[in-house]
């Protein structure tokens, strides 16, 4: 079975491409994020707080943009795909356990962030960048995984029909 990776070139069906789509502003955000913890270690009084707030708003925003995406390949491709490879190892369980893992760094950032305007102590925000940097890190791996290796490998495995059902729960989630 080709799998289609190292072949940029294939063309996704509507539902393949619109996900793959997503990860612009996806990456977008991510990168805000992460831009904005490097000029965290630079700054310091007034200019720090008001940078740590940003920071936890991208990172909020980031994280509420991610679920939207993540729902629908959770919901829709992850199984499609599984029940021609099954779910326990290889590329599903990988793609399923990066969103955990991914979801689960978000949320420590947000739960370490908390709630309020206070300043925070650099040791803080280091520990929060460092969430934050992982989630970074699994996410700019899992979408070129996405791209370069498991869409091209959906378009050339789902059926007609699948791809049907995969583009209604991609508009409607």
């Amino acid at each position: 079975m080709n799998s289609g990776a190292g072949n940029a070139e294939i063309r996704l069906c509507e539902p393949l491409q619109r996900l793959k789509q997503e990860h612009i502003p996806l990456r977008m955000a991510m990168d805000a994020f992460y831009s904005t913890a490097q000029q965290l270690d630079e700054e310091t009084g007034i200019e720090q707080n008001d940078l740590v707030h940003t920071w936890l708003d991208q990172v909020a925003d980031f994280t509420v943009q991610l679920k939207k995406h993540s729902i629908k390949e959770d919901d829709g491709l992850f199984p499609m795909m599984a029940n021609y490879m099954g779910r326990t190892v290889g590329p599903i369980a990988v793609m399923e356990y990066e969103h955990e893992q991914a979801e689960h760094y978000l949320q420590r950032f947000l739960e370490a962030a908390g709630q309020g305007e206070r300043a925070r102590k650099h040791e803080e925000i280091r520990m929060l960048a460092g969430y934050a940097v992982q989630a970074y890190t699994i996410l700019t791996q899992h979408f070129g995984k996405e791209e370069a290796v498991l869409f091209p490998l959906a378009e050339n495995m789902l059926s007609p029909e699948e791809k049907q059902q995969l583009n209604r729960i991609v508009q409607e989630k």
